[in-house]
């Protein structure tokens, strides 16, 4: 009983609060209007674009756009740049003619040069940016030359939401209304709050076909079910598996898009303590489908550290096989206990899961400890708070559980260097193979797109063919709409983009 009066107040709260931000008649106009109305996860200081990470969110808003922007194959496509072209160490990009700011003021070379150089100053995370030689050619042509080494990610990091483009001349106030060129305008922004944006009656790039959209600020998942059912929000993303469940069994209410996204769940072997026949008898027992299946719809098993439609996901992980597990540690040695406990030289195995409680890996490292023990193999679960002071610093563990983004931009070359290069951050668990190295210091050099791909997936398939590693899980990139939404970027496995000028509320007459 009080968990229903809790309900019905938080509803009512729900409906009070929305009213307040609707018309004079104490409506919200949700579904007869033509302003999208839909939930944030999360609230920010500032819309300064290159600054942390505000630029993911007035990408979201519609605000602000890139040079480059990744397609939902996460393929680089123009947006503000016709085209990029390098030349050895020498990268051309030539900007749309059209391109233009809010304000009706062109887009230029010298702007966008000017641009690339603040986000270097001041986001740390692109201060390699500062070592480039950018100059203006012309109006619309830039010139960026990466000295003495070749860069290929350049197109690729000119897709990142972080290197929108600013009127930095025009714009007065950069962390409340930054000019920018998208197709929405900013109406209203509360610091950590709702934001509302409006048509941008000046937008480049053709017909907006909303007037405008607000973001409410609901961190939790149930105000964002109880709004989505009342009918105050349009659509929102990162839908739960709860809330999934009640979407679902109305498909005449509700669509629900969902595709893999780009953060994935996997787990480190530790070479320096495991036994090869472990390590691969571990990799044949845990089943990512389970998993998937058991947090109902929030993840898609991995069949590799990227999402399927790339072309940088194509490697070979062998199938579920308990039966072949059991051959490979018995051939080595292992005997089953009384117990039902593998063990070698009269020590059982037990090994140590270590892990943090976040990203759902306290719930996969319990899911894991029970696949591999229904096998012979024990284990202890160890919680950190912190795993990079902890384990990945220490290299205290057998089997490693982390949650990251895998890929950022729209190529594998970050987590591939991040993971399997020799004396990586994340190589912690003594992978070390000399030809993966080679055609790693090949990817960094290489620009074509396909030859990239191809290199990656040889890449990967070694860690693979070594044990080395254990890919679980992607995020799915959920997205839940009303019946006539569409445009959302529902399909875009990325999570910084929202709105958009195509963007619509209402299905066609």
């Amino acid at each position: 009983m009080k968990r229903i009066l809790i309900a019905i107040m938080l509803a009512v709260c729900m409906t009070i609060s929305f009213a307040a931000c609707g018309g004079e008649d104490g409506t919200s106009g949700g579904s007869d209007d033509n302003t999208l109305r839909t939930a944030a996860s999360f609230a920010y200081s500032s819309l300064d674009v290159h600054k942390d990470f505000y630029g993911w969110y007035t990408s979201i808003y519609g605000m602000s756009e890139t040079l480059f922007k990744l397609d939902e194959n996460a393929k680089t496509i123009p947006w503000l740049a016709k085209d990029a072209v390098s030349e050895e160490n020498t990268w051309t990009i030539t900007l749309e003619d059209s391109a233009a700011f809010s304000n009706g003021d062109p887009l230029t070379a010298e702007m966008v040069v000017r641009n690339l150089k603040r986000a270097a100053e001041v986001n740390e995370r692109f201060a390699y940016l500062g070592d480039f030689e950018m100059t203006a050619k012309d109006e619309k042509t830039i010139v960026v030359d990466t000295g003495a080494d070749v860069y290929p990610m350049l197109k690729n990091d000119l897709a990142s939401p972080e290197l929108g483009i600013m009127n930095l001349d025009a714009t007065e106030d950069f962390d409340n209304a930054p000019i920018c060129t998208g197709p929405f305008v900013i109406q209203e922004f509360n610091p950590e709050g709702d934001v509302t944006v409006a048509k941008n009656e000046n937008y480049w790039d053709g017909d907006v076909t909303l007037d405008g959209a607000i973001f409410y600020y609901m961190q939790e998942d149930d105000p964002k079910l109880l709004a989505m059912q009342s009918g105050e929000i349009d659509c929102y993303n990162s839908v739960s598996s709860a809330a999934l469940e009640v979407y679902n069994k109305e498909p005449d209410k509700y669509t629900v898009e969902s595709v893999p996204g780009t953060r994935l769940q996997f787990y480190i072997l530790n070479e320096n303590t495991l036994d090869d026949s472990v390590r691969e008898a571990i990799n044949l027992t845990v089943d990512k489908k389970a998993v998937a299946d058991y947090l109902k719809g929030t993840v898609s098993p991995a069949n590799s550290p990227f999402p399927d439609s790339t072309a940088y996901s194509k490697v070979n992980i062998p199938p579920v096989d308990t039966a072949k597990a059991k051959e490979l540690m018995e051939a080595d040695g292992y005997t089953l206990g009384k117990d039902g406990i593998y063990e070698k030289d009269g020590k059982p195995i037990k090994i140590n899961i270590a892990y943090y409680a976040a990203r759902d890996l306290d719930t996969l490292a319990v899911l894991i400890q029970e696949q591999l023990k229904a096998i012979g193999i024990d284990s202890k679960l160890t919680v950190e708070e912190d795993p990079d002071a902890t384990y990945i610093k220490t290299g205290d563990f057998d089997l490693a559980l982390y949650c990251m983004i895998s890929d950022k931009c729209g190529d594998p070359e970050y987590f591939i260097d991040s993971t399997l290069s020799n004396g990586a951050y994340y190589n912690v668990g003594g992978f070390e193979s000399a030809e993966c190295q080679a055609m790693i210091d090949e990817l960094k050099k290489t620009v074509d797109p396909a030859k990239r791909a191809d290199l990656a997936n040889k890449i990967v398939q070694i860690a693979v063919d070594d044990n080395a590693f254990g890919y679980v899980g992607l995020f799915n990139h959920t997205t839940v709409m009303k019946p006539g939404v569409s445009g959302f970027a529902e399909m875009n496995p990325f999570d910084f983009y929202g709105v958009d000028a195509a963007t619509t509320k209402h299905a066609e007459e």
